[in-house]
C-alpha cells in the first residue's frame, strides 16, 4: 500500500509559450500526486505536452503557473544550485535513447553518476549488480554497450538512473525505440522495480500497452490529467 505522504505533487500546473498571435497553452491545470511505490503511466500521442510535464517535474523547466513540490520542497523556492542538487539526488531520468558511454562497461556506466558525484565506487558495486539483477542483465556487467541489444541498453540505462537512490524515476518514452517484446519487458521490469525498491516511476509514453503494467495509467488530454475511464 502506498505511503499516504506524496513524494512529488503538482497542483494547478500550467505551461504556455508566447507566440506572435496568442500564447500556446500546453498544460492547462495538471494535478497529480506521486507516492512511494507508484508506477504512473501518462499516456497520450505526441504533441500533447507529456515531455513538457516531465521536464517540469524533473526541474529541467519551470511552469507558467501552479506549484510543484518534491521531497517536501517547493520547487519555486529553490535556487538553481538547489534545483541541481535535487535533480542529482532525488530524481532519476530515463530517455528514449540510452546514451550509454561506449568505451565503458555496463557496470562502469551504471556507476557513472556516482563517479561524477565524487562518491566511492567500490562500496556501490554490489548495489549496481543488484540493480542489474533486478533488470535481468547482471550477466552483461562487464560487456561494452556496443554489443548489447536495444532492450538491454535501455535496462542498463534504468540501472544507471537508480544508482543514486532517487525517490522518483522519470521516464520519457523509454520504449519509443524498442520493438513490442522489448517494450513490454521494460514495462514489466519497471513494475518490478517499484515492487522491490523505495522508488516511484512516472513514465510518459504513447504506447497504450503501458497501461497493462502501471499501477495508475492516466491520459494527458487537453492539457490536463484524466483517468483512463474518463
Amino acid at each position: 500500500m502506498a505511503d499516504p505522504s506524496p513524494i512529488l505533487t503538482v497542483s494547478g500546473l500550467k505551461k504556455s509559450y508566447e507566440q506572435a498571435d496568442k500564447p500556446l497553452e500546453v498544460l492547462r491545470g495538471v494535478d497529480l500526486e506521486v507516492h512511494p511505490g507508484d508506477y504512473i503511466a501518462i499516456l497520450g500521442p505526441s504533441g500533447t505536452g507529456k515531455s513538457t510535464l516531465l521536464n517540469i517535474m524533473g526541474l529541467l523547466d519551470r511552469p507558467s503557473a501552479g506549484t510543484l513540490t518534491i521531497a517536501g520542497q517547493n520547487a519555486a523556492s529553490l535556487s538553481e544550485n538547489s534545483r541541481a542538487q535535487v535533480r542529482n539526488n532525488k530524481i532519476g531520468f530515463v530517455l528514449q535513447f540510452d546514451s550509454l558511454l561506449a568505451e565503458f562497461s555496463v557496470l562502469e556506466n551504471v556507476l557513472m553518476p556516482a563517479r561524477i558525484g565524487g562518491r566511492a565506487l567500490e562500496p556501490l558495486k554490489e548495489k549496481a549488480f543488484d540493480l542489474l539483477k533486478i533488470l535481468g542483465i547482471e550477466s552483461l556487467a562487464e560487456r561494452l554497450p556496443t554489443g548489447l541489444s536495444g532492450g538491454e541498453k535501455q535496462r542498463a540505462t534504468i540501472a544507471r538512473a537508480l544508482i543514486n537512490d532517487p525517490v522518483v524515476l522519470l521516464a520519457d518514452e523509454p520504449t519509443g525505440n524498442l520493438d513490442r517484446p522489448n517494450a513490454e519487458l521494460v514495462f514489466g521490469k519497471m513494475k518490478e522495480l517499484t515492487d522491490t525498491l523505495p522508488v516511484a516511476v512516472v513514465m510518459v509514453t504513447h504506447n497504450e500497452h503501458a497501461a497493462d503494467y502501471a499501477s495508475r495509467p492516466v491520459h494527458l488530454r487537453d492539457g490536463r490529467i484524466t483517468d483512463l475511464k474518463d
